[in-house]
C-alpha cells in the first residue's frame, strides 16, 4: 500500500501524541517532516520532537541516518542532541519520530528581519559568523558536513557581545567529502553576506568584511580559507584597518553589554 500523501500534521497546541507528549507549538518544517515543541507528560520535560513525513522516510532511512549523524556528533557544541527515536500514534497513523533536546533561539532570518534595516552591522555579524565556523569547525574535524547551510537552518540566542548558535537539517545522504566540506565553507560565507544586508549593502562595507566575502567568488574564498577552522582563525586574528573601526567595535561592546544582549 502507497504512504498516504501527507503536506502537514497540523498539530494543534495540547494535543497528545503517542499518549504521552502533549503538542506546545509547532517550530518549524522542511521537506522530510515537521518538528514540534512538546512536553512529555510522565515527567514535564521539554523536548523537540521531529516528525517525518512518511514518503520521506521510507523504510525509516532518513530517521536512521540523521540519528547518527548526530549521535555522531554529539560532542560538537553547534549540535542539538540528540535522544532517541520512536513510533508515535498520531491519529490512526504510526510515524516515526527523531526525539532530542529543545534549544531556545529563534531562527537566523527572523532574528535578523527583526533588526533595523532588516540586517546586522558588521560587528554583529562577525559574532554570529565567528559562533559558526568554530561549530562547523568542530563538525568538520569529526569527518561530517552540514551541506545546506542558510538563515532557515540555523537558531540564534543573543548571548552578552556575542551569539549562541546551533544548526539543524543537516543534509545527510551520501558520505562526507572534502568537496561537501568546502561547500561548507563557501556557503557560511554567503550566510554571512545575507545577514549583513546582500548585494545592496556590499559595496559600503568596510574592507574587513570585504576581505572575508571576496565579492562571493568561490576560488578567492577558499583560497583566503582552505578549511573552516582557517576562517575561524582569521576572525579571531585580523587587525581592523578601517579609520575608527576598533574604537567602534569598542563602543559596540559597551552599548551591547549595557542592553544585557
Amino acid at each position: 500500500m502507497a504512504e498516504p500523501h501527507i503536506e502537514t500534521f497540523a498539530l494543534e497546541p495540547g494535543r497528545v501524541i503517542g499518549a504521552k507528549y502533549v503538542v506546545e507549538a509547532r517550530l518549524g518544517a522542511g521537506w522530510e517532516g515537521e518538528v514540534y515543541k512538546v512536553v512529555e507528560r510522565t515527567t514535564g520535560a521539554v523536548r523537540a520532537v521531529k516528525i517525518f513525513f512518511p514518503r520521506r522516510n521510507e523504510r525509516g532511512v532518513r530517521l536512521r541516518r540523521y540519528a547518527q549523524k548526530l549521535e555522531k556528533l554529539r560532542r560538537c557544541a553547534i549540535v542539538i542532541k540528540y535522544h532517541h527515536s520512536e513510533a508515535l500514534r498520531v491519529g490512526k497513523q504510526q510515524l516515526q519520530c527523531l526525539v532530542s533536546e529543545f534549544v531556545e533561539g529563534e531562527l537566523l532570518g527572523d532574528f535578523v528581519n527583526r533588526q533595523p534595516g532588516h540586517r546586522l552591522d558588521p560587528f554583529r555579524a562577525m559574532h554570529v559568523l565567528h559562533s559558526l565556523a568554530s561549530g562547523l569547525a568542530e563538525v568538520h574535524a569529526e569527518g561530517e558536513y552540514h551541506g545546506d547551510l542558510h538563515a532557515g537552518n540555523v537558531l540564534v540566542s543573543p548571548r552578552g557581545i556575542g551569539h549562541v548558535v546551533k544548526i539543524l537539517d543537516f543534509f545527510h545522504w551520501g558520505g562526507s567529502t572534502p568537496a561537501n566540506r568546502r561547500d561548507d565553507i563557501v556557503d557560511v560565507i554567503h550566510l554571512f553576506h545575507s545577514i549583513l544586508g546582500g548585494r545592496e549593502r556590499y559595496a559600503r562595507q568596510p574592507r574587513e568584511v570585504k576581505a572575508i566575502g571576496k565579492g562571493l567568488r568561490r576560488g578567492l574564498i577558499l583560497a583566503a580559507f582552505p578549511s573552516m577552522l582557517d576562517l575561524k582563525q582569521h576572525l579571531e586574528s585580523f587587525e581592523w584597518s578601517t579609520p575608527g573601526s576598533p574604537a567602534a567595535v569598542r563602543d559596540r561592546s559597551r552599548h551591547l553589554l549595557a542592553r544585557g544582549r
